[in-house]
């Protein structure tokens, strides 16, 4: 437990740090690298809209980080006694003490100290549980730290290939180009800033494959009607149709959340509190 309340400091820390060093990199080396000589630059030039389009995921990421953490899910437990074991318990909906079981994927994190519906997992990277409320924009908050990290990596590489005069046309030069660049690091044929960005390219690849991963298998998880803690407890899927289950996370704002980050006012959850 020790462990994991230091992970649940740590993981938010280190996102901020990659965050920043990310957006350091694209706006102040990157970018200025794409304009050749400003005179001659064309209005909507290439290293523009590169510009914008990574301020875009930027800020999707960002907002949808910042939801994911400002719209925790609600405190079931709250005024109940839980007792020593944890026992994830709930009054509902008379006042009567049921177990936590009669709420569809109720569990109580002890990291967070509540009981969440719907509760999917408890991520370390937002140090927040992840559930009903804040499903949609954790999903978004993967999806554009993926596809930031992407286009981090797309144009590190043309970076990389234009400082060090390196083809990328064969598939293998990416995978032999980190062994290569540790051995002309300590030779001392390669600068310490380019050696950065080859670690960096390596990350980016990792983060964003992961995210990619993991946003595909949290989608056919609500295809299903499914959360990871109901997979994992083994219990059974409501007989429900995929749109259904689509509405219930996404709302019918689904768009607009595409777009810009925004709470899941449309959901079935928001509903329900409303009602």
């Amino acid at each position: 437990m020790l462990v994991l309340r230091f992970l649940n400091v740590v993981a938010p820390a280190y996102f901020l740090c990659i965050s920043v060093v990310t957006f350091i990199l694209q706006l102040f080396l990157f970018i200025p690298t794409m304009f050749k000589d400003p005179s001659t630059t064309p209005l909507f030039s290439s290293a523009l809209l590169h510009g914008v389009l990574f301020l875009f995921l930027s800020a999707n990421a960002l907002g949808n980080y910042i939801l994911v953490i400002q719209n925790s899910p609600e405190d079931l437990s709250k005024g109940l006694n839980l007792g020593s074991g944890g026992e994830a318990v709930a009054n509902w909906p008379n006042g009567n003490r049921i177990p936590g079981s009669a709420l569809p994927g109720t569990h109580f994190c002890r990291l967070c100290a509540r009981a969440t519906q719907k509760h999917d997992h408890h991520c370390f990277f937002t140090g927040n549980c992840i559930g009903s409320r804040n499903m949609r924009n954790f999903l978004m908050f993967c999806l554009y730290t993926s596809l930031a990290c992407l286009d981090s990596l797309v144009t590190g590489v043309a970076y990389i290939s234009a400082a060090l005069s390196t083809s990328f046309t064969n598939p293998l030069a990416f995978l032999t180009l980190l062994p290569h660049s540790i051995s002309q690091f300590f030779s001392g044929a390669l600068l310490s800033s380019e050696m950065f960005v080859i670690l960096m390219l390596y990350l980016w690849l990792g983060i964003g494959l992961a995210c990619a991963g993991f946003c595909c298998h949290q989608m056919l998880l609500i295809l299903r009607g499914q959360t990871r803690h109901q997979v994992r407890k083994g219990t059974v899927a409501r007989s429900r149709t995929w749109r259904k289950n689509l509405q219930e996370v996404f709302g019918k704002r689904w768009l607009l959340g595409l777009l810009i980050p925004v709470l899941n006012v449309g959901s079935d959850y928001h509903r329900q509190k409303e009602k």
